[in-house]
């Protein structure tokens, strides 16, 4: 079975920060396939369609939506099969759900259909 597991979110006061992970198990995430994959954030808000945040490539090279663009960033620990959105500045706007997904054909765009794989999210609320 393959999983994606989020944690770390939580209620923070606009301008804090908080660090988002995603875990990777299972048949696919097999030991270190983390580092052969593409892996990106989203998020959705309440009556708001799902938006791209970020992505990681297997090269490490990452990509941002402006909206964040400056104030979050992806990274990804290829040894512990881990991904990470660090989320600084936040503001009230940036309440949502965050999922983390994997593109296992690296396909490496921000268009959510090109991701395979989904984990169920974590929920960042901002209050300002």
């Amino acid at each position: 079975q393959v999983q994606l597991v989020e944690s770390g979110g939580g209620l923070v006061q606009a301008g804090g920060s908080l660090r988002l992970s995603c875990a990777a198990s299972g048949r696919i995430f097999s030991d270190y396939a983390i580092s052969n994959y593409d892996m990106g954030w989203f998020r959705q808000a309440p009556g708001k369609e799902r938006e791209f945040v970020a992505r990681i490539r297997r090269s490490g090279s990452t990509l941002y939506a402006d909206s964040v663009k400056g104030r979050f960033t992806i990274s990804k620990d290829n040894a512990k099969n881990t991904v990470y959105l660090q989320m600084n500045s936040l503001k009230p706007e940036d309440t949502a759900v965050y999922s983390c997904a994997a593109d296992t054909r690296r396909l490496g765009t921000s268009a959510g259909n090109t991701y395979d794989y989904w984990g169920q999210g974590t929920q960042v609320t901002v209050s300002s």
